[in-house]
């Protein structure tokens, strides 16, 4: 928290270069992949977003997640028990309209990407075993932001919540639900601490705490959905018990996709069970025209001590540009309703390439949102402190 203006950040992800797009897509395709000139692509972008975040302005930059293929879909090559694949059923909303179902398998036909949709299954005992490619990569982003050098007032590393990986890798080894979530927990606190240990804020990425109900649950009473959230959470305080929780920051969405998104569920229905969270920092999504109006909910459920929220401001489902007065009328909305201006910072609603090549925004776009961004938490701070 800044207590002289608004600081800025993002939801983690950010575009890749076309060559490290192709060299993940052929590898998750079964292609035979040079691992060497992956790996040179991948810190060769790491520099090139970093660089940009300091061009942009942003204060609290990350890796862009470039060594990685895909924000949850890279653990199964840094832990064991995970093979095979599974067709994850579709999200509910589709069954409404067929006509844009239809039009969005479409557009996807063909395109050069990373699928987060077609997952592996956990088929034996889930372990952490590859800590080198995990070290390896938060050393890269060291470098980089060296490189970059500027005036960043931190950075953050993203890694994934239990709970998406239990919803979206499929559980074919262990007895229960709760048993999956607690070896996952346990495997991904290794991420978790290594990220503290090297001095980056942790950004856990939950888009499971909202997504899930229109996927796993749609079917199901909102209870059982609500009861999913606490166990989650649960797993994932008990996985941060050696990290501060200041921290940590947690980001929760419905899905980073266009769509009706009219099948979500209402932030009111599960902002209880998500502030159950020991963890300093909330980014949740407001700039989408599906929950702009949600931010209202905290006039009335105020955070606890020394937390604060990031609030998405800028849209990664669309190229629009947001205005900087656009992302101001946000920000001071946001502050009027969590009542101090020091609390709240500027971000975005998710990632801007969840998984490679999966980005609706070109590069250009994507550095040109984040410089609105910044000018306009910059003339918020003028208004605000």
């Amino acid at each position: 928290m800044s207590d002289r203006r608004i600081l800025t950040t993002h939801a983690g992800s950010l575009p890749r270069p076309a060559r490290l797009v192709e060299l993940y897509a052929a590898r998750v395709d079964g292609k035979p992949v040079d691992e060497a000139e992956l790996v040179r692509e991948g810190e060769a972008a790491t520099r090139w977003v970093v660089e940009r975040q300091r061009e942009a302005g942003i204060d609290i930059p990350s890796d862009g997640e470039q060594l990685r293929e895909a924000f949850f879909l890279y653990v199964q090559r840094r832990m064991t028990g995970f093979s095979g694949s599974w067709q994850r059923p579709a999200r509910s909303e589709l069954d409404a309209y067929p006509e844009f179902a239809a039009q969005w398998r479409k557009s996807e036909e063909g395109k050069v990407a990373v699928s987060n949709i077609v997952p592996p299954k956990a088929t034996g005992p889930i372990a952490y075993a590859d800590t080198d490619a995990n070290e390896a990569e938060l050393d890269t982003f060291a470098d980089a932001l060296k490189a970059a050098g500027g005036n960043f007032s931190d950075a953050f590393m993203t890694a994934p919540s239990p709970g998406i990986v239990a919803a979206a890798i499929k559980n074919e080894h262990y007895a229960s639900q709760d048993d999956y979530l607690d070896v996952l927990a346990e495997a991904l606190r290794v991420e978790y601490e290594s990220a503290h240990r090297h001095g980056y804020l942790l950004q856990i990425d939950a888009p499971d705490l909202a997504m899930e109900r229109h996927f796993s649950y749609s079917e199901r009473p909102l209870g059982e959905f609500i009861d999913f959230i606490e166990r989650v959470i649960a797993r994932i305080n008990g996985a941060l018990r050696n990290v501060p929780r200041e921290r940590v920051r947690l980001h929760v969405c419905w899905g980073n996709y266009e769509s009706p998104h009219d099948k979500d569920v209402a932030l009111k229905e599960i902002l209880p069970a998500i502030l159950q969270a020991d963890v300093g920092t909330f980014l949740l999504p407001f700039a989408n025209p599906r929950h702009q109006h949600e931010i209202k909910l905290f006039r009335d459920a105020p955070l606890g001590a020394e937390q604060s929220l990031i609030v998405g401001v800028i849209d990664t489902q669309t190229n629009f540009v947001e205005h900087p007065e656009v992302v101001a009328d946000r920000l001071e909305r946001a502050a009027e309703m969590i009542g101090d201006p020091a609390r709240i910072q500027a971000g975005t609603d998710c990632g801007f390439d969840t998984s490679a090549g999966m980005g609706r925004l070109t590069a250009d776009v994507v550095w040109a949102k984040l410089k609105a961004m910044q000018e306009g938490a910059r003339i918020a701070s003028e208004r605000l402190f």
